[in-house]
């Protein structure tokens, strides 16, 4: 029998075999067994040799032609097992889509972050911009723009952890301030703007203490600015957070950066101003701090303060959230305890 003869007996016979073959693996056995190196059709190819050289050419393309028809039938065959096998599953591993999945739970924004939401919205409401700084800040914005030299007392109120002795992290989100009024254009209109962030100082954790805090400064720079109009936009801020039955009162104080300043307090949430241990007696509790922009911070930002005035107010959405929802220790929003946090799932 010559080498074509054989071909031809194979290529009849695997055609059989690889149609009657019913499983992946045996199929894939026989592919290696039909055209593996050690094959039928590679030892006849490799047989080559022994032929005439004019019957080579002629040969070489019958094998050729062979082993491609017996690839194509293991192809052929492979896809057919594949779809009986995928629809053996189909009928045999059926899912109920219909049945209810499992529940996921819905968080929320944690509740500083409720808070700030709270005062963005209403500050954009009234034409402000929400502005945010870089955390790690220069000395120069963090303390002295902000009419704080390095030999003012102070700074010791606000120690905070320095990386050189000119930058730092901020301790107050104050220095946003300062770098916008460098830049704004009061041609086209009055500056306002609020920069809510987190700030760090090197406070002692305690139940109203923590090295790590969040603050929202406020900014209003124009032409006749008065103390007035801060003291209603504090109103509207502390009855927007607390409710229109908390009163607001201003108290003189001192900021280096305000003059005049002031300290605001609103109506004590526990005994509705009749006086308790919460409010030491005295009816209020102090919320945040307030003034009128020193004519030193306008001068050092390029602003003429003969022309120029406004109001600046600081207050800390922690602070806030502690006096809204009656919490006693600012511990309590940072250990991520989640039965602590779901209890403020309503937003606001």
């Amino acid at each position: 029998m010559t080498l074509r003869d054989q071909l031809e007996k194979i290529r009849e016979e695997r055609k059989q075999s690889i149609h009657d073959v019913d499983d992946l693996k045996k199929l894939d056995d026989l592919r290696v067994q039909l055209l593996g190196k050690k094959g039928p059709i590679t030892q006849a190819l490799r047989s080559m040799k022994d032929l005439p050289a004019d019957e080579r050419p002629s040969f070489g393309q019958f094998a050729n032609k062979v082993r491609d028809e017996l690839k194509n039938a293991i192809d052929d065959r492979n896809g057919e097992l594949q779809q009986a096998a995928l629809n053996f599953k189909l009928q045999h591993e059926k899912i109920d889509v219909t049945l209810p999945g499992a529940p996921v739970m819905q968080g929320q924004p944690h509740v500083i972050q409720q808070i700030v939401d709270q005062l963005e919205d209403l500050f954009m409401g009234m034409g402000y911009q929400v502005l945010s700084g870089p955390e790690v800040e220069e000395d120069k914005y963090n303390f002295e723009m902000m009419n704080l030299p390095k030999d003012h007392p102070a700074r010791d109120m606000q120690d905070t952890f320095y990386i050189t002795k000119e930058i730092l992290m901020r301790t107050q989100t104050s220095p946003m301030q300062a770098r916008t009024l460098e830049k704004h254009d009061f041609s086209k209109g009055p500056l306002k703007m609020i920069s809510p962030g987190v700030v760090y100082r090197r406070d002692t954790d305690d139940p109203t203490h923590s090295h790590q805090f969040h603050q929202a400064e406020g900014l209003v720079i124009d032409k006749h600015i008065t103390m007035a109009d801060l003291n209603g936009t504090l109103e509207l801020v502390a009855h927007t957070l607390f409710g229109d039955r908390f009163d607001v009162r201003l108290r003189p104080s001192y900021f280096p950066f305000t003059e005049p300043s002031v300290e605001a307090d609103i109506t004590c949430f526990n005994c509705g101003g009749k006086g308790c241990s919460v409010c030491k007696h005295t009816g209020w509790i102090e919320v945040l701090g307030a003034g009128m922009v020193h004519p030193n911070v306008l001068k050092m930002a390029g602003v003429d303060p003969n022309v120029f005035g406004g109001f600046a107010f600081g207050l800390g959405p922690d602070r806030f959230a502690m006096l809204k929802y009656g919490v006693d220790d600012i511990r309590n929003f940072y250990l991520n305890d989640v039965r602590f946090l779901t209890q403020f799932a309503k937003k606001g």
